[in-house]
């Protein structure tokens, strides 16, 4: 379900702007700091979460503005718009046709997956932005996933609140912990179903340019119900749940050399990542029925020529809309005549 229209305002760099994309390839060129990635970043707000800077929403408005944005686009016959008012820059918004929506039902009409230059070092990073990365791949399968997660984080933060009192009332701890768990299992099982699938896939598919990924869960098996309750004191002490499906981690192979990611060349792990999000979107193009919508930043600049190509190639043959930005219009001399080519520069988009 590609977007048709995409229009900004005063968002990040934009004062004032309005895409009218194709299907298929999009792909949007210009200078360093020339706002490509604001552009991206923008779609990646048609989803649930942070974007695919995870900012603050006031960091999102243009710094000469008035305080709030505005983002809103159409898919099929669809119009959808998320921001910020002026006079509660903290609070998002949402519109579905008009009519305020919660910003988790936005997965019911689009799956959005990214990746950019600061994914570089997932492998390298803490847990948090690998379970962050899978949570992304399960949600776009999962709808749900985004409910269950955010009453999950709520409950945790009301027990971690809770813990924190000199004499916690045991009975609302033992409630808090029953949704930390109801909503865990969902968390965890989500997770681990979304990992068999892609995993299977990846294992079957051929050996190309692109490093085939093996994947597996570590940590949040615990048995949730008696490791909330014994570890209340410990927690208490912390300051924090030390357990949970919050301390899931996500383990990636290069299945073909039989070693952790986090031990492979910057190359491998950039062809790792890519052969995830490609696999990925065929499994939700299998699943949801829609393929979804992919952007990649800079992501021409790291290939060579043969990948670039074996890239470009297999983007066609999947089909569904993917944004790509770019320093040089050359980057993108492949992707044939069908592109929507854009220009940016100066705050200004130009169709190209």
């Amino acid at each position: 379900m590609p977007l048709t229209r995409l229009s900004l305002t005063n968002f990040r760099s934009y004062p004032d702007a309005l895409l009218a994309p194709r299907p298929g390839l999009v792909v949007l060129t210009g200078e360093n700091g020339a706002g490509k990635t604001n552009i991206l970043e923008a779609v990646s707000m048609l989803s649930p979460g942070r974007g695919l800077r995870g900012a603050a929403l006031t960091d999102m408005a243009r710094s000469d503005g008035p305080g709030g944005f505005a983002i809103a686009a159409r898919v099929d016959d669809v119009e959808i718009g998320t921001g910020t008012a002026s006079n509660a820059p903290e609070r998002r918004q949402v519109r579905i046709n008009g009519a305020a929506a919660s910003a988790t039902s936005l997965s019911e009409w689009l799956s959005i997956l990214w990746l950019t230059p600061t994914m570089d070092r997932l492998f390298q990073e803490g847990a948090s932005g690998r379970r962050r990365f899978l949570d992304r791949l399960v949600l776009a399968v999962d709808p749900a996933h985004a409910v269950h997660a955010a009453r999950y984080e709520a409950a945790m933060r009301a027990r971690n609140k809770l813990l924190a009192e000199e004499r916690p009332d045991p009975d609302w701890l033992t409630a808090l912990e029953a949704r930390m768990i109801e909503h865990g299992a969902a968390l965890s099982a989500a997770r681990a179903g979304a990992v068999e699938s892609l995993g299977a896939r990846l294992a079957e598919a051929p050996e190309g340019p692109f490093a085939r990924a093996g994947l597996r869960l570590q940590g949040g098996e615990e048995d949730l119900a008696f490791t909330l309750r014994a570890g209340r004191a410990r927690d208490a002490a912390a300051g924090r749940s030390l357990t949970g499906p919050h301390r899931t981690d996500l383990f990636v192979t290069h299945l073909a050399k039989d070693q952790p990611a986090a031990l492979c060349s910057t190359g491998e792990q950039k062809a790792l990542l890519l052969s995830i999000i490609l696999a990925h979107a065929d499994l939700v193009a299998d699943r949801a029925g829609r393929r979804p919508v992919l952007l990649l930043d800079e992501v021409a600049a790291h290939l060579d020529p043969r990948r670039r190509a074996a890239l470009f190639d297999r983007l066609h043959a999947g089909g569904g809309q993917v944004w790509m930005t770019g320093t040089e219009a050359a980057l993108f001399e492949e992707v044939g005549a069908d592109a929507s080519r854009f220009e940016v520069a100066d705050g200004a988009i130009q169709a190209g």
